[in-house]
């Protein structure tokens, strides 16, 4: 149990990006309370970046049954997670919670000090800002944008084990994301693919479980010439992207795990707004479609914008 007098719990569900873009509030919370204990709660697979990694002390699942009852307000809440929120002495819940059915249970359980944060991103100001603004009533206040994660020694040590024997440079890219419209299209990714493949460079395909069809087309159109980052754990793969020279995607999740790892970055918008969900980090560089819709970005249009070294031409 922890010491509710120097704890704070962050529960954080979405997606990918949705939990890199809260890592500078997490940040907000470890600089100004160093001495606390943070947990979060989330999806392991996503939280796992953070846990031991500077940010959260430990992680715990919300993928767990008796959670659901939380949301229920005539529902009998689970004793030990009901003690588990109320150990805390500072709780941050960016769950969607329209009817404040969570909160209203997490007050029954004993919670004394709760922030709640709009989990759903407005226009007009950054996504990162809006997320640590609930952090002002704690006289936190966000003055850098940029998400930054921290591979442990054990990361890097795998990193390395995937890694060897590639030649450098090494060069990323993530020819998905998680839709449709925020994607570049297949034959664009293929001609530009193939312009890389001529370099030096080796070239890393980063695929997740949405990506299967666009990383299957690229196995099949160059078999044994490139190499696919598939099912690594987020900590691992942040660590991999950390030794990259480069990295292109979109607007995802995973671009914003490589422009939190350092990476320099070709980012490729269409629909959706860069001033509100582009990484803030050095070395992240933009290119928006005409019209917003990414058919309209050539392959020339791209390799104007990489670097020397990959002598793509």
């Amino acid at each position: 149990m922890p010491d509710s007098r120097r704890s704070i719990l962050v529960i954080r569900g979405g997606a990918i990006g949705d939990f890199i873009l809260t890592l500078p509030a997490i940040r907000l919370l470890r600089e100004g309370f160093p001495e606390c204990r943070i947990e979060i709660v989330g999806y392991r697979h996503i939280c796992g970046v953070a846990e031991g990694r500077y940010y959260a002390d430990a992680v715990r699942s919300i993928e767990y049954a008796p959670m659901a009852g939380f949301f229920n307000p005539r529902s009998e809440l689970d004793p030990e997670l009901s003690d588990y929120f109320a150990g805390f002495g500072q709780v941050i819940s960016y769950l969607f919670d329209p009817d404040g059915f969570f909160e209203g249970n997490l007050r029954r359980c004993g919670v004394e000090n709760l922030i709640t944060g709009e989990p759903r991103i407005s226009a007009g100001q950054h996504a990162a800002r809006q997320l640590a603004r609930p952090l002002e009533s704690l006289a936190l206040f966000l003055d850098d944008e940029a998400a930054r994660v921290f591979p442990s020694e054990e990361d890097h040590a795998a990193a390395e084990q995937v890694l060897r024997g590639l030649p450098s440079p090494l060069v990323a890219i993530h020819p998905g994301s998680g839709s449709e419209k925020k994607n570049w299209p297949l034959p664009a990714w293929t001609e530009l693919v193939g312009a890389i493949a001529r370099s030096d460079a080796s070239l890393l395909v980063v695929s997740g479980e949405s990506d299967s069809g666009r990383t299957d087309a690229l196995k099949k159109e160059f078999p044994g010439r490139l190499v696919f980052l598939e099912g690594l754990p987020l900590s691992i793969l942040g660590a991999i992207l950390t030794r990259c020279a480069f990295f292109i995607g979109h607007d995802s999740g995973i671009s914003h795990l490589a422009a939190a790892a350092g990476t320099t970055c070709l980012l490729l918008f269409g629909p959706t707004d860069p001033d509100v969900w582009a990484p803030k980090n050095p070395g992240v560089n933009v290119l928006r479609a005409e019209g917003r819709s990414l058919p309209n970005l050539t392959v020339a249009d791209v390799l104007r914008r990489l670097p020397e070294f990959l002598n793509a031409r």
